[in-house]
């Protein structure tokens, strides 16, 4: 064991997970009590708390005006497998796999709904798929940011200017941190437990006018359970973009919702929220650029998230190590740094390569992401022989 005495500082919030992610700086449970519990959501004023929801977020977000919006069961994930089970099928697709989430849709694509022309383009953890290699004459399924990875698109650059197909984003981890371009997607979807740090269970889906005449114009060849349909009679369910949900929300998360969609505003909208979610960013790059343990999983800052910030090990004691040694390794790591209540839930993903992952959203103060930092060395310390 090293010799490194514990840091005199410690982070005033220790969240740094992943999702759930961190409330809002001076959130308390005081700030849902005008939340409308016992009542039913299709009354008037219940209901007027979700389409605020929906007005709202299509607002900070700088969404198009022609664009639809709608709260869904399942978070991210329910929101993803509603445009993958609604909209895929009329033509090839290809899809961007380079981290967990991403290649869970390239499996769900190829082996449940078994499409026989899905053209998967892969890359490491770490890395993102060659989006030259994109058709925009296939439907385009990809994450903007690999949660799992630490890896973002660069940009609406590369995507294609002119399309044949819908472009289908799981924006999860990259709404309300990162600048979405509007005009190179079709379909967004996201959850409230990420960026703005809402409660879990609910996804968010927006449309474009193109994927809704999608919509209105196919009928897939599969059955839709329930909570996937869309429309009515071959047109838009309308209603369900007024705040009709499909089944019952928690009207205490869609006060808290509210909330965080407030706080947002009060901070300066979107261009406030990236700049917090970039400062930690850089608060991270600062000590890993004099870090001699560990470094960016991606290694292009072009690409690097600010908000799931990823780190391997690089110590060469420890890559000479076998692959589950190192995964103990580095969850023993986190787990000090739990112990010491400065860091919670910061391991790596079960399946991403060994190290720790740090949430980097808006949510979170640069400051505190400043005094982690430390603590970081401390951890490795205790582990390296």
């Amino acid at each position: 064991m090293n010799a490194i005495a514990k840091p005199n500082s410690r982070p005033l919030n220790p969240n740094f997970g992943s999702g759930p992610c961190s409330k809002r700086p001076g959130w308390s449970l005081a700030t849902l009590e005008a939340a409308m519990l016992g009542r039913s959501h299709r009354a008037a004023e219940p209901k007027a708390r979700i389409e605020a929801v929906i007005a709202r977020s299509k607002s900070i977000l700088g969404m198009p005006s022609d664009w639809v919006l709608a709260v869904v069961p399942g978070s991210d994930t329910g929101a993803v497998e509603m445009a993958l089970w609604s909209l895929l099928g009329q033509r090839p697709v290809d899809v961007l796999s380079f981290e967990t989430f991403s290649t869970t849709w390239a499996n769900d694509i190829v082996k449940q709904l078994k499409l026989k022309d899905a053209r998967i383009l892969e890359a490491k953890f770490g890395a993102l798929p060659d989006v030259a290699r994109l058709n925009p004459a296939h439907d385009i399924v990809l994450a903007w940011n690999g949660t799992t990875s630490g890896v973002r698109m660069p940009g609406g650059e590369a995507l294609p200017d002119e399309r044949e197909g819908l472009v289908i984003c799981d924006a999860t981890s990259a709404a309300f941190a990162m600048a979405l371009p509007w005009n190179k997607l079709d379909v967004v979807t996201w959850s409230w437990q990420k960026v703005l740090g809402g409660e879990a269970a609910h996804g968010m889906i927006a449309l474009s006018p193109r994927a809704v005449a999608r919509l209105e114009s196919y009928v897939p060849t599969w059955p839709l359970p329930k909570v996937f349909r869309m429309t009515s009679g071959g047109k838009l369910n309308a209603g369900l973009f007024r705040g009709e949900t499909i089944n019952t929300p928690s009207m205490l998360c869609v006060e808290d919702a509210l909330d965080g969609l407030q706080w947002a505003e009060s901070i300066g909208g979107l261009p406030g929220l990236i700049a917090r979610s970039e400062a930690n960013l850089a608060a991270v790059a600062a000590w890993e650029a004099t870090c001699d343990w560990a470094e960016f999983l991606c290694a292009d800052p072009a690409c690097r998230s600010s908000t799931a910030i990823c780190l391997r090990i690089t110590a060469p004691w420890f890559l000479a190590l076998d692959a589950e040694t190192q995964f103990k390794t580095s969850r023993k790591l986190a787990a000090l740094l739990d112990k010491e209540g400065v860091a919670y839930d910061i391991a790596s993903y079960r399946d991403a390569p060994p190290g720790l992952r740090i949430w980097g959203g808006a949510t979170i103060e640069a400051s505190d992401m400043t005094l982690l930092m430390p603590w970081l060395d401390w951890a490795y310390a205790q582990v390296a022989p």
